[in-house]
């Protein structure tokens, strides 16, 4: 399941791997429903993954919140597969435990923070706008909460001073597409480790009204601001006089 580039790079790789047998695929169209919004939502960081099933003769399935599209509709179409696991990466949508029990080791995800830091929506925005000097990514099966399951491996990365959200999306990717590969080499002798829920900090989703500047803040954290929200996402935003949006994409911090 997946709609984003991070799903189509980490698909590639699954592709490939000697043990990987991919029966189904399970897609976002870019301009979707969901829960938080009235209108529907952009997906800024979208793959037609729908073409890579094609071109693979896999089946393929775009999701949605209406119905006839959600995801429990497709409860039969799953079972029939019978899968080992359902891997989750880069996806909108809470995955109901009656879809997660029809594989043998329920639905993995992968989240783009230590977890339990970073939980819920954006964790490598945030962590750039919290001036963080490293993250990571982990795998982990997906439980009723928000992020809140068995992690099943972890790997950190730092994040450079000069990096910008791209640039930090990039080293998500490359570590998540060495943690898949490691774990389908060690499959079936997983081992997971219990995730205390106590300790997980959940962050909110974030829109593109939210990538306001203050000019009242510090330099730093203006600068982490800009350079969290560089594309492919929308950007950081001063207002006009006449409440017109500048964007600000790149930023440098003065000397003096």
């Amino acid at each position: 399941m997946g709609c984003t580039k991070f799903s189509e790079e980490l698909l590639r790789t699954i592709q490939t791997h000697p043990k990987a047998d991919i029966q189904a695929i399970f897609s976002i169209p870019r301009e979707f429903n969901i829960s938080y919004s009235e209108e529907k939502v952009v997906n800024t960081n979208y793959s037609n993954i729908g073409r890579l099933a094609q071109e693979w003769k896999i089946e393929h399935y775009l999701v949605d919140s209406v119905p006839g599209s959600k995801l429990q509709d497709y409860e039969d179409k799953i079972r029939k597969h019978q899968p080992d696991v359902i891997l989750v990466l880069g996806w909108y949508y809470m995955v109901p435990k009656k879809i997660r029990e029809l594989a043998k080791h329920g639905a993995w995800g992968i989240h783009a923070s230590l977890l339990p830091k970073y939980a819920g929506g954006a964790p490598l925005v945030w962590a750039i706008i919290n001036g963080e000097k490293e993250t990571g990514v982990t795998l982990f099966k997906l439980d009723d909460g928000v992020d809140d399951g068995d992690i099943i491996e972890q790997q950190s990365f730092p994040i450079e001073f000069q990096d910008d959200i791209a640039t930090v999306y990039d080293k998500a990717t490359e570590v998540s597409k060495k943690i898949l590969v490691k774990v389908l080499d060690q499959y079936p002798d997983i081992e997971m480790k219990v995730q205390n829920k106590d300790e997980i900090e959940v962050y909110p989703q974030r829109s593109p009204e939210d990538g306001e500047i203050d000019l009242n803040w510090s330099p730093v954290r203006i600068y982490n601001f800009i350079r969290a929200q560089a594309p492919p996402y929308p950007g950081a935003f001063i207002r006009t006089s006449d409440n017109e949006k500048i964007y600000i994409y790149k930023a440098a911090i003065s000397e003096d």
